[in-house]
Order: structure tokens, then C-alpha cells, then sequence
């Protein structure tokens, strides 16, 4: 399912367990809105944006310093005509160390270009990515959306 799937990598300053740390503090470089634990192995919570966006993750690998994956269990995308297109994707964080910088390569396995949401989703988890994500982990500076 991931040989087409969007993927992005970006590089920190920062030791592979710096990155891993912030990656599950979504709240601080996804949204505000988050409700659950994301902390931990199994864990199951909710990712809302507005009116437009609610997906329910579950943690399902959470390897200290190289890897964390949240499946998607349920979505309920409301600008798509297929709402729960990220229903059953999964979203990898795998973290390597490249020299004296950490690597932490995003897969949103399942985000195909053959699915609508494939242009709009992979600006957003760009932005989120190298941006949000790379801030929070170099800076404590994410840019979590918030609701207005």
C-alpha cells in the first residue's frame, strides 16, 4: 500500500529522540483539537478541524527514537465526496540518525494520487512536516492549526 503513498523527509538538528518526543505532541504542530492520549503504544485519539476534518487514530508501532505509526481508524472528511477516504491509511514517522542530523521520514500510506484528497493533503502534511513538525522538534516553535 506505501509504494505510492505521499512521503516527505526532512532534516533536524536535533537527536533522534528529540524527534520522536515531538512527533507524539501532535498537539503542538498538528491541531489543537486533539482529544486522547498520544503517548503511548494503543492508544486510541481524535484529530478535529472545524466543521471539515475528524479522524481517529490508534497507535500502533511506538519505537523510542525510530519509529511511530498511527493507523487511521475512522475519518470523516467533509470537503471530500468520499468522507472517510483516510479510513484504514496509516501515518509512519520513521526516524533515522544521518550524520550529525536526525531524519524523520513522514509516509501517509494510502494518500494515493488516485484519491481525491491526494493535492490537498499533501500541501497540508508538507507544510505540517517541514514546517509545524521540524519547528516544534529544532525551536519548541510548532504552528498547530487552532480553531478560530
Amino acid at each position: 500500500m506505501a509504494s505510492n503513498s505521499f512521503t516527505t523527509a526532512i532534516l533536524v538538528d536535533q537527536p533522534p529522540m528529540a524527534a520522536f518526543d515531538a512527533i507524539n505532541r501532535p498537539r503542538n504542530w498538528w491541531g489543537k483539537e486533539i482529544e486522547g492520549r498520544t503517548d503511548r503504544l494503543g492508544e486510541e485519539w481524535t484529530y478535529r478541524y472545524k466543521d471539515m476534518h475528524v479522524s481517529k487514530q490508534r497507535t500502533t508501532e511506538f519505537v523510542p527514537g525510530r519509529r511511530v505509526v498511527w493507523h487511521v481508524i475512522d475519518a470523516q472528511m467533509n470537503f471530500l465526496k468520499d468522507k472517510s477516504e483516510w479510513k484504514n491509511t496509516d501515518l509512519i514517522f520513521d526516524i533515522a540518525r544521518k550524520g550529525d542530523k536526525t531524519e524523520i521520514r513522514f509516509t501517509h500510506a494510502g494518500l494515493v494520487p488516485e484519491v481525491e484528497c491526494f493535492d490537498v493533503c499533501t500541501n497540508a502534511w508538507t507544510g505540517l512536516i517541514a514546517d509545524s513538525l521540524k519547528g516544534l522538534i529544532e525551536s519548541e516553535q510548532g504552528l498547530p492549526d487552532t480553531v478560530e
